[in-house]
């Protein structure tokens, strides 16, 4: 009996071609990440495309466009928001940043979660297009 072993090659499309960001465009970017934490609903809008997705655990909800900034009045401007176990991942002009944050404010417990952030690099800056939170405990 002959065994056959084939070689698997993986495709050539884009989607299989990862790159990394200059330590500059890493900066913007985490900055970015950190002032969507801790300043309020006006800066994340002003760094957020209009028809971005955002998926949060409390409630949970899926919002897109408007109704994300109705929900982020009430949830943002957090004192502080540590983020750690940092990953980047970029394709062509598309950046994921993934991160665990532990982020604090006055009068609440202190928030926990596992955070997914989707950017666009277009007309010369990042756009954040999509945001994901997972609580951890």
């Amino acid at each position: 009996m002959t065994v056959s072993t084939k070689t698997t090659k993986t495709p050539d499309h884009t989607a299989h071609k990862s790159g990394t960001l200059s330590p500059q465009e890493q900066s913007v970017l985490w900055d970015m990440e950190e002032h969507f934490w801790t300043s309020g609903a006006d800066n994340v809008q002003a760094t957020t495309a209009s028809n971005a997705v955002m998926i949060f655990p409390y409630p949970p909800s899926i919002l897109q466009g408007d109704h994300i900034w109705n929900h982020l009045k009430k949830r943002t401007g957090w004192r502080t928001a540590i983020m750690a176990e940092r990953r980047v991942t970029r394709c062509r002009d598309i950046a994921i940043l993934t991160y665990r944050v532990s982020a604090e404010k006055p009068d609440v417990p202190i928030y926990k979660a596992i955070c997914a952030s989707t950017y666009l690099f277009d007309e010369d800056k990042w756009l954040r297009l999509a945001h994901q939170q997972t609580t951890v405990a």
